[in-house]
Formats: C-alpha cells, sequence, structure tokens
C-alpha cells in the first residue's frame, strides 16, 4: 500500500477543510435545492454557503455519486465534490468559485416556480369517464406534468395515483398536444416530496432512516 499517497490525500482534505473554514459563510440559509447524479435528481436543503464551498443536508442518504450537480430553482446549476459527511448532511466543495450573492439571491429569467424533479413516475388517472395510463414528466410540491395520450379538458377534475403517489386529487391548467399541467389541490411536504423521489429513483436511499 502506497502510504505516502494516503498522507498526501490527508493532507489535501485538511487543506480542503481549511479553505472552506477561511471563507466567509452565510448561515440559516435554509433553502431547497436538489442534486443531479447518475442515479437520478434529489432533494436537499442548503444549510449555509461561502464563495467555496456549501453544506446542506438531505430526508435520506445522500447519493454515492462522485459526478454531482447541485441545481437551485432557478435552473442554476453547479458542480460540487464531496468534502466530508456525517449522517443526512454534507458538505461540498465548488468545482469553481461562485458569486454568493447570486446563489443566495437566485436570478431568474423565467416566471419564479417551485422546484421541479425531472421524474418518469406510472400513473393512473381516473375521471367520471373512465381510467387513463400516464407518466409524470416533471414532478413539484404543488403539481404534476403529465404524458397521457386520453384528451382532457382546461379545469377538468381528476384523481391522480402512482408508485410512491397516494390517491391525490388535482386539477387540469393547460394542455399542449399529449402533455397536460395539473396541480394538486394538496401541496406535498418537502419531506413527503423527497421520500417519493428516492422511492422511485433509488429505494436503497431509505434503508437507514433516523428513529
Amino acid at each position: 500500500m502506497d502510504y505516502s499517497a494516503a498522507l498526501n490525500a490527508d493532507d489535501r482534505n485538511e487543506a480542503d477543510a481549511v479553505e472552506q473554514r477561511s471563507a466567509p459563510r452565510y448561515t440559516s440559509l435554509i433553502r431547497a435545492a436538489k442534486i443531479v447524479c447518475g442515479q437520478g435528481e434529489f432533494l436537499c436543503v442548503i444549510r449555509d454557503v461561502s464563495a467555496t464551498g456549501i453544506s446542506f443536508r438531505s430526508f435520506h442518504a445522500l447519493p454515492d455519486d462522485t459526478n454531482l450537480a447541485l441545481e437551485l430553482q432557478n435552473g442554476e446549476s453547479y458542480e460540487i465534490t464531496e468534502v466530508r459527511r456525517e449522517g443526512f448532511e454534507a458538505s461540498y466543495r465548488f468545482e469553481k468559485p461562485v458569486e454568493v450573492e447570486k446563489l443566495i439571491h437566485e436570478t431568474w429569467n423565467f416566471p419564479k416556480r417551485q422546484l421541479r424533479l425531472n421524474l418518469a413516475i406510472p400513473l393512473t388517472i381516473s375521471t367520471l369517464s373512465g381510467k387513463a395510463e400516464a407518466t409524470t414528466v416533471n414532478l413539484s410540491q404543488q403539481g404534476a406534468r403529465v404524458e397521457c395520450d386520453a384528451a382532457f379538458a382546461i379545469d377538468q377534475r381528476l384523481i391522480v395515483t402512482g408508485e410512491g403517489l397516494s390517491e391525490t386529487r388535482a386539477t387540469v391548467r393547460w394542455r399542449r398536444d399529449a402533455e397536460f399541467g395539473l396541480v394538486f389541490d394538496n401541496t406535498l411536504s418537502l419531506r413527503e416530496f423527497a421520500m417519493l423521489a428516492a422511492a422511485v429513483q433509488c429505494p436503497a436511499m431509505l434503508r437507514d432512516q433516523p428513529i
């Protein structure tokens, strides 16, 4: 075993930690974001941030993938590398220094909207006239964009069920060809949304839950 390499790695890790601690930090920055990696897209809550790094907490085990990006609600994405992990909390180093004020205030190039996860979940949509199969294109706490061969009217009331999603009442808000925008009657809590995303993409992340 190359012990010198291991020692050098420890030195680098310590240097990274010192660098992160030396950068001014903005504490108590509680904001939802998503982790994007090969395993899928997962919710997290940002705890603090500096020009060189960020820390956040998840509602379940964190991804093991080493190629990670943090994506904000406005669509801006930042490549990150893990520095430290403890339970469902972890600290990461930005691949490139970021403008902290820009990250905190999240500039928007389009109307502000809820955080969305790109999840393909098979659904059953029930109406007074029957049932139809659909698939989500993306999902938020408040609704979903779905693909379905059936035709629904604007403002039509539906009942939606699917993997990880209990019976949910929804209303059609828009339609475009075979895609429909649905708004749920009851908003998912952030935790419910996070657990649903993990359950359909990587159930192993849910094994070690706190008591």
